[in-house]
């Protein structure tokens, strides 16, 4: 079941940000925090694979107003896999201050998403 509030959704438990062309710059490139980005789209195996490790990173820090979880259809915002140079899925970029700091290819598990985020935190 998703519910959606305040454009955060929850999912068993879990929030992200379900980012689009529109809100992009508000929701990541405007925000001073650390932004974690999923770029997927819903035909991908290797992104479902991931999904369940995003829920988990979203769970985690749901509660810490300086990072955010944030996911990007890239079917649904071409413009933003664009921009971003994303040519393969799924791919993870780690914004600070809205800028990329740092970037991955693949499916990647809890402990890596996480170092990358708490890498930034600083």
């Amino acid at each position: 079941m998703l519910l959606k509030l305040n454009n955060k959704h929850k999912y068993m438990d879990h929030h992200y940000i379900e980012a689009t062309e529109e809100n992009f710059a508000a929701e990541v490139e405007s925000f001073s925090g650390v932004a974690l980005v999923d770029f997927w789209a819903t035909w991908c195996g290797p992104c479902q694979m991931m999904s369940p490790a995003i829920d988990q990173v979203s769970e985690r820090y749901k509660d810490d107003a300086q990072i955010k979880i944030v996911k990007v259809d890239v079917d649904k915002n071409p413009n933003l896999a664009e921009k971003y140079q994303v040519y393969s899925i799924p791919t993870i970029k780690v914004f600070k201050a809205g800028k990329v700091v740092d970037e991955g290819v693949g499916v990647m598990a809890v402990s890596e998403l996480t170092q990358r985020i708490d890498a930034q935190k600083a």
